[in-house]
């Protein structure tokens, strides 16, 4: 059976950072402007999405009693100021 892709979505995302420089997302808005609180990261580790394609670090966290899957991926391009982008896979 074939597996119907999903489509990246770009999400704004309010990180932290931990005395040991890791970043720790803390609500995703969505872009009608909905926010959701992130209420813990249970794991990242480096992934690819192959629900949506591209790679970078998957945060899996919980929001509202439910488990999420939040990607970093890392700009390719260093010179532009930004390290990178959130998303989330949407259907």
């Amino acid at each position: 059976m074939e597996q119907k892709l999903c489509e990246k979505k770009y999400v704004d995302v309010t990180v932290e950072f931990d005395p040991l420089g890791q970043m720790l997302p803390r609500n995703i808005r969505w872009e009608d402007g909905h926010r959701y609180e992130i209420d813990r990261v249970l794991g990242m580790r480096p992934s690819f999405s192959q629900k949506s394609g591209g790679q970078g670090d998957l945060y899996t966290v919980m929001i509202g009693g439910r488990e999420a899957h939040l990607y970093f991926e890392r700009s390719a391009d260093s010179f532009t100021g930004s390290p990178g982008r959130w998303f989330v896979e949407s259907r």
